[in-house]
């Protein structure tokens, strides 16, 4: 099966996703599916690639979208057409973290496009990016979340001190910040008193027009991969203990001792079975498909489990904590990246059976 592979894109997270999709191609399995590398750059551009690492246009071929054909064509005389025309795919793997990779709107695409493709769809991507959105389904389900406030950026311009005092009074400082539709840590804060918060709120506003903030809880925080469409599958947990304050953009990806991971998780067995009932829950409710990466946050003083996110396309490098869960729980990178795909084509000729018109 002709395999596109789709990585770079607009997010902050672009380099992140050039690794997992290197990652992606080295260890795919040549003898069942042939890759096609398409990298998108910063702009938007989409280009036809040999290796995908940083993405280069001059000498490759511009891609462009065949909306109903199942295929992706190419600028004219590139000589990278298939019937001087377009390159018809069976599968796309889009490596993509972030804005316009994991929140619909490539999914969205796709679907014109008619192509199969790996991971949720437009509802389960694009609600899960929203972490708002993502709590109050989790909550109208029973499952257990921090305690958090939306914020508008209108509604805070309205009245700021307010909004800060509704804040304060609500969930108490130290509270956590966060852009409601980012991903990797980008515009994450945690402000400890009046002052930060206003200069945090005001950052975070950078990267979108609606936040959410929690109240700081002292955890361990926990990571589960689930794997499936409609009958999920769950691998063991493992535990984050950063040696920053938290879990932010530096202690992720540019401190090489911004963490320490434990795999499994060094908890107790009952409450790894607790994290592994949620997280297929958790993933059932938003309608996930094909793999997640469930968050949570464990107090070890009280017990006490917490829903912290959904990551619909999460790091994918061959030391990603996804994949590492997946082998550590029986199924290899290889034959991870083999799964997905199967799963992807099973939606997908689940989706082709259904009529749109009478």
């Amino acid at each position: 099966m002709r395999t596109a592979i789709i990585y770079g894109g607009r997010s902050g997270e672009h380099d992140v996703s050039c690794v997992s999709a290197a990652s992606v191609l080295r260890w795919i399995d040549r003898s069942r599916f042939e890759p096609v590398p398409i990298g998108i750059d910063r702009s938007g551009s989409w280009y036809l690639q040999s290796i995908p690492d940083d993405i280069h246009s001059d000498g490759h071929p511009l891609a462009v979208a065949v909306p109903g054909q199942g295929a992706i064509g190419f600028q004219p005389g590139s000589g990278l057409t298939c019937n001087g025309r377009s390159l018809d795919i069976d599968i796309v793997f889009p490596v993509l973290h972030g804005t316009f990779g994991e929140d619909g709107t490539i999914q969205g695409l796709l679907d014109m496009l008619d192509l199969a493709y790996v991971g949720s769809g437009v509802l389960g991507s694009s609600l899960s990016m929203d972490k708002v959105l993502t709590k109050q389904i989790w909550e109208q389900h029973g499952l257990p979340v921090v305690p958090y406030i939306a914020l508008q950026h209108h509604h805070y311009l309205g009245d700021p001190a307010r909004q800060l005092d509704r804040i304060i009074h609500q969930l108490e400082l130290p509270v956590f910040i966060k852009p409601a539709r980012g991903g990797s840590s980008v515009g994450v804060h945690k402000a400890h008193d009046r002052q930060e918060l206003e200069n945090c709120l005001a950052d975070a506003f950078r990267y979108d027009t609606k936040l959410i903030l929690e109240k700081s809880v002292t955890a361990t925080e926990i990571e589960c991969s689930v794997l499936g469409n409609r009958e999920p599958e769950v691998f063991p947990p493992a535990s984050i203990t950063p040696t920053h304050e938290y879990y932010d953009y530096e202690a992720k990806y540019q401190d090489p001792d911004g963490a320490h991971f434990s795999l499994p998780a060094d908890i107790p067995a009952h409450v790894a079975d607790r994290i592994s009932q949620l997280a297929l829950k958790a993933f059932v409710a938003v309608e996930a498909r094909g793999l997640s990466r469930v968050d949570f946050f464990y107090s070890e003083q009280t017990g006490e489990l917490y829903l912290n996110e959904i990551n619909t396309m999460p790091g994918f490098t061959a030391i990603s904590l996804f994949p590492r869960m997946c082998e550590h729980g029986g199924l290899p990178y290889q034959q991870l990246i083999t799964r997905l795909i199967e799963l992807a084509r099973e939606e997908h000729t689940l989706r082709d059976s259904l009529r749109y018109s009478r």
